[in-house]
């Protein structure tokens, strides 16, 4: 998305941080949230990736008790696009679409280290820690441009392992809703 700045679901995602849901956030532009506090957002992985487009996609996925849910909308997570705009957020139902999204899209700017910053607890971006030559100085935007030419496809995509083995997450049965 491009900022997240609504108070309510800032709290929302520290609450489900506390609970033990890991979560990544790719947020371009501005972001009020606090990754990496301790006891508060430790969960939490914020990052902006800024190329030559000035895209930022709105895609949700969650991995809601085991099951796959993705959706695509047009609000950031700002008040005005919340609580003064028509905007709209839609599930993708058909299993390819929803495949492709996460395994193309997703998959590619998770996978970004040439143009990501990591958003860090005293909310200052960095340079992915830990970049070297070993891993592959990957840009998300440039696979979108090839991809689209038919020059590429997702194993172009390095493969970058997630923060948090999936068996040793923790399920969470329900997160409370703050107000």
């Amino acid at each position: 998305m491009n900022s997240l700045l609504e108070t309510g679901i800032v709290e929302a995602l520290y609450a489900a941080s506390q609970a033990g849901v890991q979560i990544d956030l790719i947020v371009r532009g501005i972001c009020s949230l606090r990754p990496g506090v301790k006891g508060l957002s430790e969960n939490i992985r914020v990052r902006s990736i800024i190329g030559r487009f000035l895209e930022h996609s709105r895609i949700f996925y969650f991995l809601n008790g085991g099951q796959e849910e993705v959706y695509c909308g047009s609000a950031d997570w700002m008040p005005r696009n919340l609580f003064e705009r028509c905007e709209v957020v839609f599930p993708i139902h058909d299993p390819q679409i929803s495949a492709r999204i996460r395994n193309e899209i997703l998959t590619a700017l998770l996978a970004d280290r040439q143009k990501t910053r990591v958003l860090n607890a005293s909310g200052v971006y960095t340079r992915i820690p830990g970049l070297d030559s070993r891993q592959p100085a990957f840009s998300a935007q440039d696979f979108f441009v090839q991809a689209a030419e038919g020059k590429a496809s997702t194993e172009n995509i390095p493969h970058i392992p997630a923060p948090v083995p999936p068996s040793r997450r923790k399920r969470v049965s329900h997160i409370k809703s703050v107000k």
